[in-house]
């Protein structure tokens, strides 16, 4: 859609269930539907893979097969090091994988609630360099920026240790949260009968589905627990200093992280 919205005369072609092409079709998201993957990667100058992990994986192979010489293939995975593993055992000829992540998203998913503006001012994920002399990987990062997206260039290996921290974890802590909340609450309704706006705010990752978390958490387990490692001795930290001065200067440090994110918007 976004795609369509800065370039009107793009020709993109979809493949994903009946249904799901039908309503792109009617959002004018896509113009052509393929009835099987190889149609829908034929010709392509640029193949975009929208899938959970797993199934980008196991794509992957047809796609290289199918893939014009020119090319170029990315993806979308919250997690790079398992799949740009497999795209370097898949692509053996002359189109180029080049691996992807935009650092955005919402927590319900489904094509209703698609969005143009989803990249907008979002940090966009791409492994290799910034000085990368294939003109398609210059041509790609131009391409989200193009949609609004801030190209960040980095190696997989250090993508998944940082996604680990700014993506995962607080998906899991949000998961913690709502299980805290939910076997606290009782039959009066209280306490989330009494919770406000910050409760909500705190809880809308608790909103995504567990089919597209379950297989970051299977390929990325090891940055993920030395994560949760991490809170745990953040939250040991403050159980100890609740009634200290000290408490004080972990407001300062939050305060302080959240106005650089602030400022980042």
């Amino acid at each position: 859609m976004a795609l369509r919205k800065h370039f009107p005369d793009i020709s993109i072609i979809g493949f994903d269930r009946t249904e799901t092409l039908r309503a792109a079709m009617a959002l004018g998201a896509v113009r052509e539907a393929a009835d099987d993957l190889a149609a829908a990667v034929r010709g392509a100058d640029l193949v975009y893979v929208a899938l959970p992990i797993g199934a980008t994986i196991e794509a992957l192979p047809a796609i290289a097969a199918a893939a014009a010489a020119g090319a170029l293939v990315t993806d979308t995975g919250s997690t790079k090091a398992v799949i740009c593993r497999a795209a370097k055992a898949a692509f053996a000829g002359s189109a180029r994988f080049l691996g992807g992540h935009p650092m955005a998203g919402k927590e319900i998913a489904g094509i209703a609630r698609a969005d143009a503006g989803l990249f907008s001012r979002a940090r966009y994920a791409l492994i290799g360099s910034a000085n990368d002399p294939d003109p398609r990987a210059q041509g790609f990062a131009a391409l989200i920026g193009a949609l609004g997206a801030e190209p960040v260039w980095t190696d997989a290996e250090t993508h998944d240790w940082a996604v680990g921290i700014v993506s995962h974890l607080p998906q899991l802590l949000a998961l913690a949260l709502a299980r805290v909340v939910q076997d606290e609450t009782d039959e009066t309704g209280l306490p989330l009968s009494l919770s406000g706006p910050g409760l909500q705010d705190m809880l809308r990752l608790a909103g995504s589905p567990y089919g597209v978390w379950r297989d970051v958490t299977h390929t990325n387990s090891e940055n993920i627990a030395r994560a949760l490692d991490r809170l745990e001795q953040a939250v040991e930290h403050l159980r100890t200093r609740l009634t200290s001065k000290e408490l004080e200067q972990e407001f300062l440090v939050a305060n302080e992280l959240y106005k650089q994110l602030k400022r980042a918007e």
